[in-house]
């Protein structure tokens, strides 16, 4: 994902430089990134920035009208209306959608960077002080990784810009490696690498004249967490109001935005809102859906009709032959530009992100909208076939899901904003982020703030927030049968909830004994009856069918076999159970393709770029 990177050292100017220009180039995934080198020899701080061209931080650094304030920012920041002119009037020359209003607020506000909104990390140098201040966005959604060595403090968007310069830190560390089998993604603001964390949510962390002196945070989560709930009524009213607010702001900057339509409520409030406040005319706000190659499923029909409605296109994104052909190069480009942030069920998202990207370069989403306002939790420990792992990696297996129960307890709004996200939904995040920009009104502060102030119930705001921005769309059902009225609906419900259940059931969680009864009526491929109803990735099938061979290469390559956290013979017979189509080890070839596929990357030859993805030229690059 894009960002800053870089390393504050008394070391020689050469040497800290040389390092700095192996970060950058760890970077650059795309041949369209922007980058450059910013330093400071008499702070030993050199900062480097890698941005898409044309985004919101592109054109890094930005400097006050004297120069002795430098910022560089990654992400994006969406602030209230009115500000930049407020800066002007204060003398300050600022652009109308650039972000350079950012370093007036920086020498500005004197908690800074506590009033910034979105999903932005960045390091600010303030010559007159001496200090650097290093921060992050208050739900770590837009990462800073550091490691603090002997003879510097090293920090970077990504962790494989550290694994660059730092080449004994390419090992897998046991305790996150238990955290991945356990959960698919890394507990606690670890990292898969020993020695490398993430900077907690809402840090500030400040030095001065070279060394770290204070890891201090602007926001604590309790700050929220310990609001009184409010009536229904009360907090249905402060949200409404909040959100439409807020949602203005996020449909400003020179860029085209598409939408990623589904047929859930997230997308729908976003879009009935817009249109009542008319922040798109007809035909402006191209919308698009990930679709299934079996058939249309409830998100392609209804967001086909909700775009209707708007007065907006839509096209579909399909997921079939053409991913599938490509699948090997996608997954290992997924694996290394996660860093164990995702196991390879998410490799599709990176393969949709690029086509998403031709239609527009930002894309409107409602992830985290069931999340912060209903407190969805979305992963949960699970537990690894018997006898494929060794018993070294079972024990951290085990510590792993005490880890995570440690974490659920007390504030549930607080575990899915302040933990889940930085730790489970990042990795997909940032994924897409490296194709495009990633929006949702759900993380604006103040509509978040408000969010967690939900009433002691069931109650969720989505359909009247829906229905009363827009009455057509708020009669329209979501993709679950919820929202229609009258016996048909009632009965059109049940039965989608029967075929979502289903198609799971065929797909990743389909019993041993159903695999075996399967297996003797596959002349009849079943899995048409069901897939694609609901899902767009069927990988239980894939993996039997057009990846079969994929798999079985990574797998039983000897090298593979031979990793010391793995059963042999138990991987051995998964393979060939679910080639040949009897047992369902659909999640158990997730993990094993994801840790086989990190290990080669930054394991056995060091953080390199897979094939598919040649190097990116430097562009626009700074001394």
């Amino acid at each position: 994902m894009p960002g800053i990177f870089g390393l504050i050292t008394r070391r020689p100017a050469s040497a800290a430089r040389a390092e700095a220009e192996a970060m950058r180039r760890a970077l650059l995934h795309e041949p369209s990134y922007r980058s450059g080198i910013w330093e400071d020899t008499g702070l030993g701080i050199y900062v480097g920035w890698v941005a898409r061209e044309g985004s919101f931080a592109d054109g890094m650094p930005l400097r006050n009208e004297t120069g002795d304030v430098t910022l560089l920012v990654g992400g994006e920041e969406y602030p209230d209306p009115g500000l930049r002119a407020q800066l002007r009037r204060r003398g300050h020359a600022v652009s109308d959608d650039g972000p350079d209003y950012l370093v007036h607020r920086c020498e500005e506000e004197p908690d800074f960077p506590r009033q910034l909104n979105g999903r932005i990390h960045g390091l600010a140098v303030d010559r007159r002080t001496q200090t650097a201040l290093l921060f992050n966005d208050r739900f770590g959604l837009q990462p800073i990784y550091f490691h603090q060595a002997q003879d510097g403090f090293y920090f970077a968007c990504e962790a494989k810009a550290i694994l660059a310069v730092r080449p004994e830190l390419r090992a897998f560390d046991p305790r996150a490696l238990g955290e991945f089998i356990t959960c698919g993604c890394v507990l606690e603001g670890r990292t898969l690498f020993p020695g490398i964390h993430a900077l907690p949510p809402g840090s500030a962390w400040r030095f001065r004249a070279g060394p770290l002196v204070e890891q201090g945070n602007y926001f604590q989560p309790r700050e929220w967490e310990d609001q009184e709930p409010l009536p229904e009524e009360e907090y249905y009213r402060q949200l409404r109001d909040a959100f439409a607010a807020a949602l203005p702001k996020y449909f400003q900057g020179p860029e085209k935005i598409g939408v990623s339509l589904t047929g859930g409520w997230d997308t729908r409030v976003i879009m009935a809102q817009a249109m009542r406040s008319s922040l798109a005319a007809p035909g402006a706000l191209p919308c698009y859906t990930y679709g299934s190659a079996y058939r249309d499923n409830q998100d392609v029909k209804l967001a086909r009709r909700v775009a209707q409605l708007c007065g907006q296109t839509h096209q579909v994104i399909p997921v079939g032959e053409e991913f599938l052909s490509r699948f090997s190069d996608y997954a290992e480009r997924t694996m290394y530009l996660t860093e164990g942030g995702v196991d390879t069920r998410r490799v599709p998202d990176l393969y949709v992100s690029e086509q998403a990207r031709r239609i527009a370069p930002v894309r409107m989403v409602g992830t985290y909208g069931s999340e912060i306002i209903n407190r969805a939790v979305m992963f949960k420990p699970q537990e690894p076939e018997p006898g494929v792992f060794a018993p070294e990696a079972m024990a951290h297996v085990a510590a792993a899901a005490a880890a995570y129960r440690r974490a659920r307890e007390g504030n549930t709004a607080g575990f899915v904003a302040f933990r889940q996200s930085p730790w489970h939904h990042y990795g997909v995040l940032g994924l897409e982020q490296t194709q495009l920009a990633i929006r949702s009104p759900f993380l604006d502060n103040a509509a978040a703030q408000v969010a967690f102030r939900a009433p002691d119930s069931d109650f969720d705001p989505r359909p009247r927030l829906a229905r009363e921005a827009n009455p057509a769309l708020g009669r329209l059902r979501n993709d679950r049968g919820i929202g229609g009225r009258g016996l048909a609906a009632t009965i059109q419900r049940a039965y989608l909830e029967f075929t979502f259940k289903a198609e799971y059931a065929y797909d990743y969680g389909m019993p041993q004994w159903v695999a075996a009864a399967d297996h003797l009526f596959a002349p009849l491929h079943l899995e048409r009856i069901w897939l694609g109803r609901h899902k767009v990735y069927h990988f239980r099938i894939w993996f039997r069918t057009a990846l079969a061979s994929y798999v079985q290469e990574i797998l039983l390559d000897p090298r593979s076999l031979a990793r010391r956290y793995l059963n042999r013979s138990a991987v051995e017979q998964i393979v060939r159970r679910h080639l040949k189509g009897d047992r369902n080890y659909t999640e158990e070839i997730h993990r094993l393709l994801s840790l086989e596929l990190l290990h080669r990357a930054f394991v056995d030859g060091g953080p390199t770029m897979p094939r598919a993805n040649p190097a990116a030229q430097p562009v626009g690059t700074e001394a």
